[in-house]
């Protein structure tokens, strides 16, 4: 009979105590700390910040037309301002909404839902014809600002963390951006094809960022608190079930 060699226990000791890594632990985020920022979350970044310009530019795009909407729809001043208050007013409600359910369904699947119920106002402000369309129009654009809190969580999970500020700096500038080019694009499209142009300019940019962000974006599935348990307690059971089994193996002789 031929006894194990100490290095042979030392080995199954070893194997025994491997195992594979939790569902919780495949990945980490935010990312290791280094140097060098990954390719992935450059192309995270760029279309984050396109998505961001997008939304600042159909905020203030509509402002020099105030005037013209003024004398089209026949209102007052102080009735007018309800055009950017709707807006701004939609966007701060649904900011910590917007947040909440990404944490519990998920930041791609929320930010989606987020760019088609924008894409559904810019149409309908675009054909309104009265100021209670117009208010219901940029209310659901309003909306698009709760994109910001999913933008800035989906960078923080992609960059190293000494990098982080990185690309939120990046998305942040683009605010300014996209304010600037609102207003001196819209206020040439305002004058040249009227304002209804200013949204229609909209339609195929959210297209197009909508399937960018369907296709090309990867965020990893957030887990629910009971399904990372269960998984977590399907791993133990199997853990343990495996080291029984190499407890009874019988040696070689």
């Amino acid at each position: 009979m031929t006894l194990p060699h100490d290095d042979d226990i030392h080995y199954k000791n070893a194997k025994s105590d491997e195992s594979p890594p939790l569902p919780s632990q495949r990945i980490t985020f935010p990312p290791p700390s280094g140097n060098k920022i990954p390719r992935e979350a450059w192309k995270v970044v760029a279309i984050l910040s396109s998505i961001a310009t997008m939304v600042m530019y159909g905020e203030t795009m509509l402002v020099p037309a105030i005037p013209t909407l003024i004398k089209d729809f026949k209102i007052t001043y102080s009735t007018s301002s309800w055009i950017l208050t709707t807006y701004l007013l939609t966007g701060a409600v649904m900011t910590p909404i917007a947040g909440k359910l990404s944490d519990i369904y998920g930041k791609k699947k929320v930010l989606l839902v987020i760019m088609l119920i924008y894409a559904t106002g810019v149409p309908i402000a675009g054909f309104s014809t009265n100021i209670s369309t117009m208010i219901i129009a940029r209310g659901l654009q309003g909306v698009g600002l709760s994109m910001f809190p999913i933008t800035f969580s989906i960078v923080r999970d992609q960059f190293p963390r000494e990098k982080m500020a990185i690309g939120q700096g990046i998305i942040t500038s683009m605010f300014a951006g996209g304010a600037v080019i609102g207003l001196s694009i819209g206020g040439f499209i305002i004058q040249h094809y009227g304002w209804q142009a200013t949204f229609f300019t909209i339609i195929p940019i959210v297209i197009a960022l909508f399937f960018v962000v369907w296709r090309f974006l990867q965020v990893d599935p957030i887990l629910q608190p009971e399904q990372q348990e269960r998984e977590e307690s399907e791993h133990t059971l199997k853990k343990s079930v495996v080291n029984q089994i190499r407890r009874v193996e019988v040696p070689d002789y």
